[in-house]
């Protein structure tokens, strides 16, 4: 399984690094990245990790300008395409088949070819530009899965809050984890607990 990753310059790169950490794990998984300039600096600027090391957890690495990379062709054979994060100037270049830059190219070629495309947009507060560009891209076929977290897991820290998205992505891509527990409802009135 061929499985496109791009990092842009959005705050939140330990999307894109948890996602690759995760994949790595998986040995059917193939990961092809692309990170952007801006990607580059905030990964210095958000996190401890190198960019070699970043890269290092990709099965292949592309630099963003190189358009003849194989996964700027939709001949080139993948199984989706996940932008963690994704700014908003990455999802109006894609919405408006603005593709000069590879991260863009590689997301047009698998929207064209009727592959997943996951979306990590993150921007907030939004206004109705953002808001249209986000309207587009589902149109187009994207799934727009902005990393917000979610409270009923009662995360203990940053990562619990990080794992729950990338959760979300694996599951749409139908991968199987264990970074959070399947949803099983809730009985809270039941049990007579407090808050329900």
């Amino acid at each position: 399984m061929r499985l496109v990753v791009g990092v842009t310059g959005a705050t939140g790169v330990i999307y894109g690094i948890r996602l690759l950490e995760i994949l790595r794990t998986h040995a059917e998984v193939q990961t092809h990245l692309v990170i952007s300039t801006p990607g580059k600096r905030t990964i210095v600027e958000e996190t401890a990790y190198a960019l070699k090391d970043v890269e290092a957890l990709a099965t292949h690495h592309y630099d963003n300008r190189d358009i003849g990379a194989p996964i700027a062709s939709g001949s080139f054979r993948t199984s989706g395409m996940v932008i963690a994060p994704c700014s908003i100037k990455t999802a109006g270049a894609i919405a408006s088949c603005h593709t000069d830059s590879l991260i863009a190219r590689a997301a047009d070629v698998t929207l064209k070819e009727g592959r997943p495309l996951i979306v990590l947009v993150r921007e907030t507060p939004l206004h109705l530009g953002h808001i249209k560009c986000m309207l587009a891209l589902a149109e187009m076929g994207a799934v727009v899965l902005p990393p917000m977290p979610a409270f009923y897991n009662r995360p203990k820290d940053i990562d619990d809050i990080v794992n729950h998205t990338i959760a979300r992505v694996l599951d749409r891509l139908g991968l199987p984890h264990t970074l959070v527990a399947e949803w099983q409802g809730t009985n809270r009135l039941a049990k007579g607990e407090p808050g329900a």
